[in-house]
């Protein structure tokens, strides 16, 4: 199988709920460690107000810090409104991520808006995105399970993937945002994220010990592009309990261990989950990077 993308949101994911808030330069060096340790798609930074999530502070500062050393890289941010694509924009950003979010209680949570409003907006953030030539990868969070609502409705999913990819979005995503999700969903919600005619795939944590299962079912089911964070690093300030991503190098490990070519180097992003380690000042719960887990044996 070919035409597999990883994508490594640990920049913004893996930090955005981190007690320790690395400064942009420090935000920077991880992308460019991830690009060099083939990385061909990374989320760096977020555009949000500093007092709601601070450890995003500076996202214009990170990219400038980056200065062409991830050239080859497609660098993304993700945005919540209107003021966030401007400042994306304006820093020279021509990938951008969007969310919706499929139940009311987690819209009030992230955005204060109801579903329905938050949801009018990120269409609107879609389209004013495309018109200004940017391309942009919509995403449905809590696509599997709310933290405050529990099961959600799969034709909700449905019309919210719809309703991006009629706004222009060209890549959609369900996200598994508090790591409830198990491989029969999984399978069913890529189904109806490929009715859509885009490149579709998933984004994940591992808080039930079952995300790379989950990336197995969806490659099965024939998703092409994983959002991962290097080390596991990462939660949501914004959904209580939830807990890391599923970690870059487990996900390629797996995928390479398959026979499916991912481009990335294992034992690189292995040392930069160390180096991310060293600078968050605490270990993250990714498999192999912790003593003795080997790379390559069977």
């Amino acid at each position: 199988m070919t035409g597999i993308v990883l994508c490594d949101v640990g920049p913004r994911d893996g930090l955005q709920n981190e007690g320790k808030a690395l400064p942009p330069v420090a935000r920077a060096e991880l992308c460019g460690r991830l690009a060099d340790a083939g990385l061909r798609r990374i989320e760096a930074v977020s555009f949000v107000r500093d007092d709601r999530v601070p450890q995003m502070a500076g996202a214009e500062d990170v990219l400038r810090a980056l200065d062409g050393r991830a050239a080859e890289t497609d660098i993304s941010a993700l945005v919540l409104n209107p003021r966030g694509l401007d400042r994306a924009l304006a820093a020279g950003v021509r990938s951008v991520h969007v969310a919706v979010m499929a139940t009311e209680s987690f819209a009030r949570a992230n955005v204060n808006r109801s579903r329905d409003e938050a949801a009018e907006a990120a269409y609107g953030l879609i389209e004013r995105a495309v018109a200004a030539g940017a391309t942009v990868a919509g995403t449905v969070s809590v696509a599997f399970g709310c933290p405050f609502e529990g099961e959600v409705d799969p034709g909700v999913v449905d019309d919210l993937l719809a309703r991006m990819a009629d706004a222009g979005a060209a890549e959609l995503m369900l996200a598994d945002t508090i790591g409830i999700a198990v491989p029969g969903q999984v399978k069913d919600g890529m189904r109806r994220a490929a009715a859509h005619g885009a490149p579709f795939g998933v984004h994940l944590h591992d808080t039930r010990n079952t995300a790379v299962a989950n990336a197995l079912a969806a490659l099965e089911a024939g998703a092409t592009l994983f959002e991962s964070s290097v080390g596991g690093a990462g939660g949501c300030p914004f959904a209580p309990g939830a807990t890391g991503n599923l970690a870059t190098e487990d996900l390629a490990w797996v995928l390479e261990r398959e026979g499916i070519a991912t481009g990335v180097d294992v034992d690189a992003v292995v040392a930069v989950a160390h180096w991310l380690e060293e600078q968050l000042e605490r270990p993250l719960p990714g498999a192999l990077s912790r003593p003795g887990c080997s790379l390559t044996g069977v």
